[in-house]
């Protein structure tokens, strides 16, 4: 009985095998059909065809797909180009041919202007998109120059020596015809010692080429101020002053062993007579897209330092307040114990054009002493009606109506409330 079961299920078993691979020769038939390749007619022997019957180079119609294959892109031979003459699309008509068919001009910039012809020349460098923007400080002089002083800067840092070279100036102004400048060299806050550059006759142009020496220590240097006067000299060898230049040493600037090729404007001295407490210049500027309020804090002079106290340096606080009420401050640097510092420093408030007619700015001179106290020397306000008159009211007024532009003026101290 078990032997007649095991018989059944073999042949069945052998059954399904059998019709397994029958059925897929068949598809392995049809398969083969589907992808067989058709065979490329042989090229004709150039020999037995004949020289009259030539033809042009061109390609064969396409004439659909055979029976039993997929559609699919008809396959074109291109025609050779091959030792034919162009003629680029933007040149003349006597341009000679040339056997490359991407010729590429020699002299020609790759631009956005260039025409369908030039497509060969993509990747060419332009020089004149790598020229170094062109020096307009000889030519671009604002209304009202005094004239334009050019030197270097450089601090040697083991000698502690400061190199100062006195390159050229341009475009002075002086009253009469002739002009013959000299530069005398101060490094504030020392008044008494200078340098003095050789004169240069009969030209409002001079050029100096000279360097001079301050030795100066290391600590001290980044609160020193170059002094540049510029004068006159008449016929009878006195000297008229044409304008000064204040540049101050601040670290940024004397960084690195180079030298610093810098340019400043002539400013005009001010022959005002200090006020009781002394005088404060700086600059107000506000930006209505931004909504920023720019104070930039140039100089003080006339100081009234307490030397009795221990003067060790000067700082300038800057507060903006609203409503008489305190939202910001920020200080400039200290000045070694000078009556008149220079800062140059640039501070920025966030005020909205809401807050202008209630908000104030109020700059403040200290001293700082050896016991690291500090000393109101003077105090300015400026700001709108309910808090200033005066010049202080102009300036802020002036500010206003000239929006994005710094509006410089100097302003007399008062005595300071502040403890």
């Amino acid at each position: 009985m078990a032997e007649q079961l095991a018989s059944v299920i073999g042949g069945i078993i052998g059954g399904l095998l059998l019709l397994i691979i029958g059925v897929s020769c068949c598809l392995w038939r049809r398969l083969c059909a589907t992808f067989t390749y058709e065979e490329l007619p042989e090229t004709p022997d150039p020999a037995t065809t004949s020289s009259t019957s030539r033809r042009e180079d061109r390609p064969c119609p396409y004439a659909g797909p055979p029976p039993g294959r997929l559609p699919s892109v008809p396959f074109v031979v291109p025609p050779s180009h091959q030792g034919r003459d162009w003629v680029p699309l933007h040149a003349g008509d006597g341009a000679p041919a040339s056997q490359d068919p991407c010729p590429i001009p020699e002299h020609m910039p790759y631009t956005s202007s260039a025409s369908p012809g030039d497509a060969c020349v993509i990747g060419n460098i332009n020089p004149e998109l790598y020229k170094s923007p062109e020096d307009t400080s000889e030519t671009d002089f604002p209304d009202g120059c005094l004239g334009r002083l050019w030197f270097s800067v450089e601090y040697q840092q083991e000698s502690e020596r400061l190199l100062v070279g006195l390159i050229k100036a341009r475009q002075l102004q002086v009253p009469s015809e002739t002009c013959s400048p000299l530069v005398k060299l101060h490094l504030l806050p020392d008044e008494r010692r200078f340098l003095q550059s050789k004169t240069k006759r009969k030209t409002c142009n001079p050029q100096f080429d000279e360097n001079f020496v301050f030795q100066v220590s290391s600590r001290s240097v980044s609160q020193r101020v170059l002094k540049f006067s510029v004068y006159h000299v008449n016929r009878q060898r006195k000297h008229q002053l044409l304008g000064q230049v204040l540049f101050p040493l601040k670290n940024e600037t004397l960084a690195g062993d180079r030298h610093h090729i810098i340019w400043r404007d002539l400013e005009a001295e001010n022959l005002e007579p200090p006020s009781e407490f002394g005088d404060l210049q700086f600059c107000l500027g506000y930006n209505d897209y931004l909504n920023r309020l720019t104070v930039v804090v140039l100089r003080a002079k006339g100081l009234q330092l307490q030397e009795d106290r221990g003067v060790v340096s000067v700082f300038v606080k800057v507060s903006l307040m609203n409503h008489n009420k305190f939202v910001k401050c920020k200080r400039t640097s200290a000045i070694l114990g000078s009556v008149s510092p220079v800062y140059n420093e640039t501070f920025s408030f966030k005020a909205d054009p809401s807050e202008l007619d209630t908000a104030s700015l109020s700059l403040t001179v200290l001293q700082i002493t050896e016991g690291d106290k500090s000393y109101p020397l003077g105090r300015v306000v400026v700001g709108p009606y309910m808090y200033t008159r005066g010049r202080e009211l102009e300036h802020w007024d002036e500010m206003l109506r000239r929006p994005k532009e710094l509006v410089k003026r100097w302003h007399a101290l008062c005595r300071s409330t502040e403890p």
